[in-house]
């Protein structure tokens, strides 16, 4: 990727030679920062900082050169250069600028200036537009502008401010120009003339004009006379340029002829550092870069800005150009006031009519003291920090106040559109003049969303005081960029005390784009309160209509027409609402403030309807709720829908998540509130006043605040509003960041903010609009809306002050178990509650479960009825449109008609109403003491309540009784129980040891059962050994049979305290009946049928991040879910959950299919808090890896007080791999004498073709290790490892030595698979009867056995299971391998570390083997040694690799290994490993582990002699290196070598890599046979590859192929000579790269004068007798030049050179005795002839040196000239220089080029170069 961005680099960038002269006056040089702007054809450059580390730049009389490298810009136009007026001599008077653009050198150009760059000199310019020239001769013409500002005739219009001016045309701008003489200008009611001198800017289009603030002044009328182009523009004005009238602008973009304002408005936020003295008192101005860098906004002043230390200053500026996306940003200031210093941290740039914000970071100091001095910089965009957001268009607004007495007002009026496509946000009208007065015009600049056509706005004044009155006459509002206008005639008050007594008018759009204008309409409202207790308000309430055109908007209900005390208990208040018609209404919007000591308020309903209507016509919107923080949902204010069933399904719920950041006063005592704006419309500001987390206080620093509103469907969310009131002792606000939860579209939203909302931090905003930076489709969790209503009995005690439980049953499946409550008193006597939950759509609803959980005082419950409600999409008859117009005594139209128009439906949503009658108690003391219940819808003709008898069978083992809670649940074809506790057994004392206790549970019959669920929890005395679970169906007398025959226990067995079970046929109960031990025969069919989950659970790093809590999970996969699992038993750790700990349990279940959510809390019990960072859940069975982060805290008081959280998994972070299946693993240990082993063992099974599984350890823990082993024993262990086929052909078993006793004698081990094909199982045999202990039979802790019997077992059709069994004929023999481990020779290389190995065959691989005894040595691995090993495996195959490694153990850990030798007795074959390199962390790559192959990519006969070799050889035809020959003396060596087919080859190149013990090699020949075609290729060498050894003393060599005696590639030897310059500081040191047509030359750069001057390289070619040239004459040096010491040579001739044929050119100049005919510059020539032309050549400007040099003759006839020039300087002050002289050749038959005299006393004009008149050369142009 590097290498691609500097191939484009190169392609784009040039590099050019800046050279600027100063001119020989006084007080010419300057200290100041220089800057200079290349305009050319192709574009602009930046402003590119001329920074010389020489101090003396820039002084009197001085020449300075530069290279800069920026973008290629073309042939040049003109430059810019200015300074930045720093230091303490500013003024600079610069003589001219010459620029070359280095890639074409002959491209120069000339700018002549010969002027101050001056504040307080000459014109007092100090940026100047320079005109170039190729001729340095030519002098460029300059346009003149004529400037006329009219300064009109008004109050206070004059200005002693300082007045600039920037014109822009066709081809550029003049930069910005004060307007001064000697005069008195822009006084009042006087024309001013100035004179501009500019380069032609072609036809002109606009101009910026404006003032630095140093006074006021007034509105402007300029004429600009363009005098070069005969052309007179005129720009009237007509505005205050004054910060404190009009829009506070002091600069304006005028366009040509504009009267109207056409700009685009930018909002500009600049972003000052947080660190010490960043704030800055000087000027600060920016210029905006468009896209090309073509145009540019002019210098624009950023008035009215603090840019105090951490702090954000906003500026919207208004500009006559579309410039966004910008390019770049330049930033500055003027250096003035006391501190002027200024650290930037960034800007940031939103264009509202592209919605494209730019972030242009900065982090730099703006100062002449500080870092690199500079006070302006040009900044770029940081791309990925862009964001696209809403676009909008700039509109002109013009607002009449009538001129009536007392027409104006001092309120704020606020404004909204309306249009066809939707409508504005609400915009607050202010600028810096006294606004709306009395017959006042009053123009404001407002940026709408297009909106389309417009067809109405909103006007409103906050204020209802008695001098808040106003009359408004009209409005009118302009598009500015294609003036498309619309009027709103109004001439009413908006006063409370006049007219209708309102403050808010709806006015309808007039205008030519407007036909017919909409009507106004007066709604009348009744508002009726209900007739409960305490249902009156004393807050102020209001309400907005929605219809079909829109809305009225919150209109405050004051005047109310009947009542003088508004809604009070049992009241019907009446008022008007008048606005622009609405058409249909289709919603309201009602609620109240929530202020006043009464403000609760219980509305009945809502009656609409037009004035004038009868009312029959109205339309009445029910509510029957409560309005109140504490009742119902806490909810003041609602949206109600004009139907009465199902009022609330219509709603969407947004949840909403707001987190405080945690910073220092972060938190605010402010109502919040918030806006949301979707593709369906946008909601009301809603007041986040209610919290669903119930903390104390809201939004605190550091918490998340939880809220729940519900509102019209607005679609996807793509924005949102957020801010606060900014009241209270502590308003200020940090908002860390929102997230939106929205379950009904299956949507999350996630809003970064981190930012301020604070008058006194940052921006000063106290609202903010934020976009979504990432929104997640939780398809999954996708929920819908339920309305359920819960009837309570009239009779005695039937309330409750339990908590209520649901779930809900369809055909699609079930929802969770739901707790439905409300925050008013539920479930008393007689009462009927309604509640809208959010839960999974379950299809057609067949039955709900519902119960209570037992709490509280009063339990016991009588539930009449539960109705359930929600919305489904049907075909219903369409609305009939009633027309007023029909006369009555009209005939009825026929049935036919009637049956047509009846027929017409459309597909709407309509409620479906499920009822469920119940009439009974939920109570432990009532009727048959349940607390849960069934329930059947009315309709239901299917199902049926059913009775099922439970049997649980506890094991007869010591201990395997229980005293605590049981709960089962079991699951069938049509639903599932619920949990159930087992609490009437036919025993008094439940669950004893070897009893059978029966209960009896009712349930909705589910068809045949699948599978149950058993858990405890874990109180009293708990731990249970369950034997199994039988169910009896009553109604078809059915058993199901649920063996178990496992511990429920944390202390037993894997830990778990609740199992999922399912049911196996009959014929396995009776096999394992006639069995002694049931245990070993059923738990792998349990296994294959469920799931084992392994959850690793981090806790966070965080302070007090642990838990002493009891934590819990649930896991929901699509089909189903856990149910809750207490994780008590973690696999890892005794004490669990401690701070940044993983803790490891396991979770059986059967049939969830894939995950979907996990649910983990705590019961917030002990030191409760707890921060979870994340869960991964490993599903062998299923073959993936989920991860679920969380990084949030579980702690009621950090955060958001939750303990509970619902997590979901990370698609990245998914891991997928081949399933894994089950297998049964039965030990025997002997019975002999001290056989048991408390060492960790472990097993790995070996298939066919070499396939294996992982090495799983058999026990979790050291409980278990202790349990397992025992003598005589006989252990089942069931795990999920990868599936090695059908066939198991050995097995690897072992331990790891650990423990008090761990030799272990193993009798043999049994294998148990289910069949593929059918209900049945394989068991394979493996025999052993060999221990496995260091101190017995050979001291093998590891074994492999092979099979030797395979017993199956099968299920019939007949129900009988048939048992064969066969003997293994063809099992894999045991092979013993000889491994010889020789240790290098040299200092060190011996280890004490304990060394492993294993070796990989073909068919296999021995596992990793510790090599503990050596048979030939005490001490292993010394210097020199050669060890031997006995390793007896299961046959391998052909050995193909070994991996060798030490575990870096004791002191002398490092070692450096030889070679590895393995000898397969039985077979007798020898397998050699070749190393030669270091095991160890501190030398050579730190590997401890390394593999060699045996087969690699070889070759085939390589014969040796003379010597032995050990280093490696590396034929870099195939880039492989040949690591397994030994290369000895005499030895022929032979390999196989599998390459792409590249035939038919031609030669060979072989390198040796030098190191090793014998790294010198003599290479006799090399023999290729192509093994396909018989081909044989033979390389002859018969020399050294040795660094110090042989003539060529070489480790690369190239061989040519013969074949059939017949060399394929001619041999030749190439002499290179390389000609240095003649220049000073050279160094020879350098690399050579050839190829045929190009040179690559490399300078080491390592000498202490490293720079090389190189003139060019020749190549000659002994073969063909030919010489190559590639001329280069430039420097590789890193402080010269460009920098590189690396370069590209092209073959300069493409035949044979003659370099006899020589010409000696001796070059003569005589500069001209005329004023300035002298030069200081190098001198370039170039030569040109009929045979070609010559390169350029570069003449030093020195005393000494001449202009002699030797080229190649380019043909001319008479060509023998030399130059030499004598320079003699005069004898006068300041006449001498030390630069550079430059030269020029010019005679009748043309001009040479520039040539550079370089002024050193010891160079002379005088060089020999070589003729360029050869012929074509055999080399053609190539490319690295």
């Amino acid at each position: 990727m590097y290498s691609v961005f500097l191939q484009i680099k190169h392609v784009f960038l040039s590099v050019y030679e800046v050279v600027t002269i100063t001119g020989d006056v006084n007080g010419a040089g300057t200290d100041a920062n220089i800057f200079i702007t290349l305009f050319g054809e192709y574009g602009i450059t930046p402003k590119l900082h001329l920074a010389s580390k020489n101090r003396t730049a820039f002084e009197k009389n001085k020449t300075d050169v530069f290279r800069i490298k920026t973008h290629n810009v073309g042939p040049l136009k003109k430059v810019r250069i200015e300074h930045d007026n720093t230091g303490l001599n500013a003024s600079w008077f610069l003589d001219r600028v010459v620029v070359t653009d280095m890639n074409r050198p002959h491209l120069r150009f000339y700018f002549a200036c010969n002027n101050w760059l001056s504040r307080t000199e000459g014109d007092s310019l100090f940026v100047r537009d320079l005109l170039g020239s190729l001729d340095p001769m030519d002098m460029p013409k300059y346009n003149k502008y004529v400037v006329s500002v009219f300064t009109p005739d008004v109050k206070g219009s004059g200005t002693d401010a300082d007045v600039f001016l920037n014109i822009f045309g066709e081809n550029g701008d003049t930069g910005e120009r004060r307007l001064d003489n000697d005069k008195n200008n822009f006084e009042r009611g006087t024309e001013d003339k100035f004179t501009v001198e500019a380069p032609n800017l072609g036809r002109v289009r606009k101009i910026t004009i404006g003032h630095n603030n140093k006074g006021s002044s007034a509105g402007w009328f300029v004429i600009v006379d363009d005098l070069g182009n005969k052309a007179v523009y005129e720009f009237p004005i007509g505005r205050w340029f004054a910060i404190d009238e009009d829009d506070g602008k002091i600069q304006r973009d005028v366009l040509v002829g504009g009267s109207q304002p056409t700009g685009i408005v930018y909002n500009v936020q600049v972003v000052t550092g947080k660190i010490r003295g960043a704030g800055t008192n000087s000027k600060i101005h920016m210029i905006m870069h468009g896209s090309k860098g073509m145009k540019n906004s002019g210098k624009i002043f950023l008035e009215g800005g603090t840019f105090e230390r951490g702090l954000t200053d906003i500026f919207n500026v208004e500009i006559a150009a579309l410039l966004s996306p910008l390019s770049r940003v330049t930033i500055g200031h003027d250096n003035g006031g006391v501190s002027a210093g200024w650290y930037c941290d960034k800007v940031v740039i939103f264009c509202p009519f592209t919605g494209i914000e730019q972030t242009f970071p900065c982090s730099k100091w703006l100062d002449e003291d500080e870092a690199d001095g500079l006070i302006e910089r040009e900044l770029y965009e940081m791309v990925s920090l862009r964001q696209k957001r809403q676009k909008k268009h700039p509109w002109s607004l013009w607002i009449w106040t009538s001129d009536l007495p007392g027409a104006g007002t001092d309120a704020s009026v606020l404004l909204q559109i309306y249009g066809e496509k939707g409508k504005s946000d609400e915009m607050r009208l202010t600028n810096k003049t006294d606004n709306f007065e009395q017959g006042q015009l009053d123009k404001f600049m407002i940026e709408l969303p297009d909106l389309g056509k417009l067809f109405k706005l909103r006007i409103w004044h906050e204020k209802r005081n008695p001098f808040a009155g106003w009359h408004l006459s009209r409005m009118s509002i302009m598009k500015t960029l294609t003036k498309e206008t619309y009027k709103f005639p109004c001439e009413r008050w908006l006063d409370a005390n006049e007219d209708d007594n309102e403050v808010v008018r709806e006015l309808p759009a007039t205008g030519d784009l407007i036909p017919e204008p909409l009507p106004l309409i007066k709604y009348r409202i009744t508002v009726y309160t209900g007739s409960v207790s305490g249902g009156g308000t004393d807050a102020h309430v209001f309400l907005c209509l929605v219809g079909d055109q829109g809305n009225t908007g919150d209109r405050a209900l004051i005047n109310c027409k009947n009542n003088v005390n508004k809604f009070e208990k049992g009241n019907a208040d009446e008022f008007i609402i008048e606005a622009v018609s609405i058409g249909q209404v289709r919603r309201i919007r009602i609620g109240h403030d929530g202020h006043g000591g009464g403000c609760g308020w219980f509305v009945d309903k809502a009656v609409i309807r037009e004035e004038g209507q009868a009312e029959s016509q109205a339309v009445e919107f029910p509510c029957n709720r409560w309005f109140d923080h504490n009742e119902d949902d806490g909810q003041i204010v609602r949206e109600l829908v004009p139907f009465a069933d199902g009022q609330r399904l219509y709603n969407v719920s947004y949840h909403i998540a707001v987190k405080t950041g945690n910073v220092s006063g972060g938190s605010s005592d402010s109502k919040v509130f918030v806006k949301f704006y979707g593709e369906k419309g946008d909601t009301s500001r809603m007041m986040l006043v209610v919290s669903d987390n119930n903390l104390r206080n809201y939004f605190e620093a550091g918490r998340v605040d939880v809220f729940t509103v519900d509102t019209a469907d607005i679609g996807q969310i793509n924005r949102l509003l957020i801010g606060h009131s900014n009241e209270g002792m502590r308003a200020g606000w940090f908002l860390d960041s929102v997230q939106i939860m929205v379950p009904n579209h299956g949507k999350h939203y996630m809003f970064p903010s981190h930012r301020w909302l604070c008058r006194d931090e940052a921006d000063g905003k106290t609202e903010v609009e934020i976009y979504p930076s990432e929104i997640l489709d939780v398809e999954q969790c996708k929920l819908i809306n339920y309305e359920i209503t819960v009837l309570t009995g009239d009779v005695f005690a039937g309330g409750t002050n339990a908590n209520v439980f649901i779930q809900i049953y369809g055909d699609q499946g079930k929802t969770e178990v739901l707790q439905i409550a409300s925050r008013s008193n539920n479930y008393e006597r007689a009462a009927t509650d309604i509640f809208k939950i959010e839960a999974k759509e379950v299809g057609k609803i067949f039955k709900i479960r519902i119960s209570n959980d037992d709490s509280g005082v009063g339990a016991g419950w009588y539930l009449e009825r539960v109705e359930i409600k929600r919305l489904i999409m049907a075909m219903v008859p369409k609305e009939k449109k009633e027309d007023k117009k029909k006369k009555k005594n009209k005939k009825k139209k026929s049935e036919e008609d009637e049956d047509e128009e009846g027929g017409e439906e459309e597909m709407r949503e309509v409620v479906l109403t499920y009822s469920f009658p119940c009439d009974r108690w939920l109570a432990s003391d009532e009727e048959d003491g349940e607390m849960v219940v069934e329930l059947l819808p009315e309709d239901n003709e299917e199902l049926e309540e059913n009775t099922y008898e439970v049997h649980i069978f506890t094991g007869n083992m010591m201990g395997a009784g229980s005293d605590a809670n049981v709960f089962i649940n079991f699951y069938g074809e049509n639903g599932d129980t619920g949990e159930r506790p087992l609490r009437k057994s036919n025993h008094l004392n439940k669950f004893e040891r070897g009893q059978e206790d029966t209960f009896s549970i009712t349930a909705v019959e589910l068809g045949p059962l699948k599978k149950l669920r058993i858990r405890h929890d874990n109180s009293h005395q708990s731990a249970w050994y369950l034997d199994r679970v039988e169910i009896v169906d009553t109604k078809d007398d059915t058993t199901y049979y649920f063996p178990c025959n496992r511990w429920l226990a944390v202390d037993e067995d894997d830990g778990q305290i609740a199992r999922e079970l399912v049911p196996v046929d009959e014929a396995f109960m009776r096999k394992d009946e006639d069995e002694e031990e049931s245990g070993a025969t059923l738990g792998l069919e349990q296994k294959a049928m469920s799931t084992t989950y392994t959850l690793r659970i981090k806790t966070g790093e965080k302070k007090h991040a642990g838990t002493d809590a009891n934590i819990f999970a649930i896991l929901y996969g699509e089909n189903d879910d856990t149910g809750l699992i207490n994780l008590k038993a973690s696999k890892s750790h005794k004490n669990k959950f401690e701070k940044g700990m993983i803790d490891e349990f396991i979770v059986e279940a059967v049939d969830l299919g894939e995950l979907q959510k996990l649910r983990i809390g705590h019961d917030n019990s002990g030191s409760a808090g707890w921060f979870l960072d994340w869960v991964e859940i490993n599903a062998p069975s299923q073959g993936q890896r989920l991860r679920f982060p969380c990084g949030r805290w579980l702690d009621t008081g950090e955060d958001d007080g939750v303990v509970v959280r619902d997590l979901y998994p990370a698609e990245l972070q998914t891991e997928l791999y081949t399933p894994f299946v089950p297998y049964e693993i039965t030990t025997f240990t002997s019975d002999v004498f001290a056989a048991g082993t408390d060492a960790d063992v472990f097993i790995v099974l070996y298939g066919q073709k070499g396939m294996c599984t992982q090495q799983k350890y058999l026990c979790v823990n050291k409980r278990e290790r202790r349990m397992y082993f025992e003598r005589s024993a006989e252990d089942m262990f069931i795990v999920e490892l990868e599936d090695i086929g059908d066939v198991i052909e050995k097995i690897r078993i072992g331990h790891d030595n650990q423990g008090t006793n761990p030799g272990w004698h193993l009798d043999r081990v049994e294998i148990r698979r289910l069949l593929r094909k059918g209900k049945g199982s394989e068991t394979t045999i493996f025999p052993c009867e060999r221990w496995l202990a260091k101190s017995e039979d050979d001291g093998e802790t590891v074994r492999e056995v092979v099979s030797s019997e395979i017993i199956t077992e099968k299920l019939l059709r007949d129900g009988t299971l048939k048992h064969n069994e066969i003997e293994v004929e063809d099992a894999l023999e045991t092979h013993t391998y000889k491994v010889s481990v020789r240790t290098g020779d040299m200092h060190g290389a011996g280890t004490d570390a304990n060394v492993f190995l294993t070796i990989y065959g073909d068919l296999g691989d021995t596992g990793e083997r510790k090599l503990s005894k050596s048979e030939s040595n005490g001490n292993k691995f010394e210097r020199g040694a050669v060890d031997k090993f006995s390793i007896e495996a299961v046959d391998l195959g052909q050995v193909y690799k070994i991996k060798i490694q030490h575990d870096n153990s004791l002191a002398g850990a490092d070692w450096y290994l030889d070679q590895v030798e393995v000898v397969d007795v039985e077979t007798e074959e020898v397998y050699m490993f070749l190393c030669e390199r270091w095991l160890s962390i501190k030398k050579e790559d730190k590997c401890i582990e390394r593999t060699f192959f045996v087969k690699v990519m070889e070759i085939s006969f390589i014969k040796t002699r003379a010597v032995d070799l050990t280093c490696q050889i590396y034929f870099l035809l195939t880039l492989t290196t040949l690591v397994c020959g030994r290369f000895e003396r005499g030895q022929e060596d032979t390999f196989n070598l599998e390459i792409d087919d590249i035939a038919p080859l031609k030669k060979l190149r072989v390198r040796i890599d030098g190191t090793g013990s014998r790294p010198d090699w003599f290479l006799d020949k090399i023999i290729m046979r192509n093994l396909s075609t018989e081909e044989v290729y033979v390389f002859t060498y018969e020399e050294w590859l040795s660094k110090t050894k042989g003539p060529k003393r070489t480790k690369v060599c190239e061989l040519s192929a013969v074949v059939d005696d017949e060399e394929m590639v001619e041999k030749t030897t190439y002499t290179i000579q390389v000609k240095t310059s003649d220049s000073a500081g050279r160094c020879n040191q350098y690399h050579c790269k050839k190829s045929f047509s190009c040179l690559v030359l490399v300078s080491k750069n390592i000498c202490p004068a490293p720079g090389w001057h190189l003139e060019y390289v020749d190549v000659k070619d002994d073969l063909l007798d030919q010489t190559f040239r590639f001329p280069c004459d430039r420097w590789l040096a890193k402080s010269e030049d460009d920098g590189q010491i690396m370069r590209e040579l092209a073959c300069a001739n493409n035949d044979i050179l003659d370099l006899s044929d020589k010409t000696k050119y001796e070059i003569e100049i005589t500069t001209a005795n005329s004023e300035d005919a002298e030069t200081k510059e190098n001198v370039w020539i170039i030569l040109e002839g009929k045979k070609g032309r010559s390169k350029e050549f570069m003449m030093e400007n020195s005393k000494k040196k001449k202009f002699l040099r030797y080229v190649q003759c380019p043909g001319y006839t008479q060509c023998n000239f030399k130059y030499e020039i004598e320079i003699t300087t005069a004898n006068s002050e300041d006449a001498e220089t030390k630069e550079n002289v430059w030269i020029i050749l010019e005679g009748k038959k043309g001009r040479s080029k520039e040539f550079m005299m370089e002024n050193s006393k010891k160079k002379k004009f005088l060089r020999y170069v070589q003729c360029p008149g050869y012929t074509q050369c055999n080399f053609s142009q190539c490319y690295i």
